[in-house]
């Protein structure tokens, strides 16, 4: 199992010339995630799946929410009291503007997989693009809610 001192001499004895190593800049030691700063395309890809997350969970919460309004008239208004508050209004927008970022991400990585915006200048414009959709989305759910 373990290593032979003939394997040991063999590696000990390679030697790598500088001729023959081209590093352009070194790796990086620190992989602290608050001092990395990530390109806008890959935001954009780690927001559209925490958006999918969000959606997910909420898919039944909602679907609970319509079978209360549908059960009865008396639940139907314990619906209504539910939905009638400020919070419950705003969490009912944030996920409709997860939906609808999802939605855009979802387009934006369809394009990519039929080989569009790939490069890195075209990757970045789409998720401009991606983000400014979603906020008029967000604003037309926020007209829509409240």
């Amino acid at each position: 199992m373990g290593i032979s001192e003939s394997s040991i001499t063999i590696i000990g004895s390679m030697e790598l010339s500088e001729q023959s190593v081209n590093v352009k800049k070194p790796r990086p030691v620190n992989l602290d995630l608050q001092t990395i700063r990530f390109p806008m395309a890959a935001i954009s890809s780690i927001l559209h799946r925490i958006s999918g997350v969000i959606t997910f969970v909420s898919v039944g919460i909602l679907l609970w929410l319509l079978g209360l309004s549908l059960s009865s008239p008396e639940g139907y208004a314990q619906a209504v009291d539910i939905v009638d508050g400020f919070f419950v209004t705003f969490i009912l927008w944030g996920v409709l503007t997860a939906l609808a970022y999802h939605i855009c991400g979802g387009i934006r990585h369809l394009l990519m997989d039929l080989g569009y915006f790939e490069e890195l200048e075209s990757g970045q414009q789409s998720a401009k693009v991606t983000f400014i959709a979603t906020a008029v989305l967000s604003l037309l759910a926020g007209v829509l809610v409240w």
